[in-house]
């Protein structure tokens, strides 16, 4: 099990050494940053973020309620008031000690429920490049369906990169949260 806690000052070191090269940083944030990532960046990406009822971001850490230890990182953003939508953003298993072992999709199902529960969402939709296939996976896992491939929409070092456009909507949620519970 994991919670989020909003991401805070005192998380950017820690996120920061994370990520430690330009790739695994594009493959985070796209274009939003520049390699190194700094506090200056981090400070502006978190500017009116976590306010329920007024922000359009919400930027967690992740945290192992076992362990208590940080896991990673993954933000709600993009938030549509009149559509009732949202996007999550920015996921990243930082801790290498919890790679491998199911938290994507813990870490997705716990943004959702967010969504779903606290913002009243309807629609929850996220992007991630094919050649990720775990991170495809997991969000298969978490009850995201695919909605159809941006075609080399990103260039990265002289390649170009495809984006999977993946949603869930709030029916779909309510649906696999009875299937749990009924089993």
């Amino acid at each position: 099990m994991v919670k989020l806690e909003p991401f805070q000052e005192n998380d950017f070191d820690e996120l920061i050494s994370w990520l430690d090269n330009d790739e695994l940083l594009f493959n985070w944030a796209g274009s939003l940053f520049n390699f190194p990532l700094n506090q200056k960046s981090l400070s502006w990406y978190m500017e009116g973020s976590n306010i329920v009822g007024v922000s359009s971001a919400f930027i967690f850490k992740v945290v192992d309620i076992a362990t208590g230890k940080s896991v990673g990182h993954i933000s709600l953003g993009g938030l549509s008031k009149k559509n009732n939508s949202a996007r999550i953003t920015r996921v990243l298993i930082g801790n290498k000690e919890f790679l491998g072992k199911g938290y994507c999709k813990l870490m997705t199902e716990a943004a959702t429920e967010f969504g779903f529960t606290k913002l009243n969402l309807h629609r929850i939709s996220l992007g991630v490049y094919l050649q990720n296939k775990s991170a495809i996976r997991c969000y298969e896992k978490a009850g995201f369906s695919c909605e159809g491939i941006q075609r080399e929409i990103f260039l990265y070092n002289n390649s170009y990169w495809s984006m999977m456009e993946m949603s869930m909507l709030r029916r779909d949620w309510e649906t696999k949260k009875q299937q749990i519970k009924s089993i």
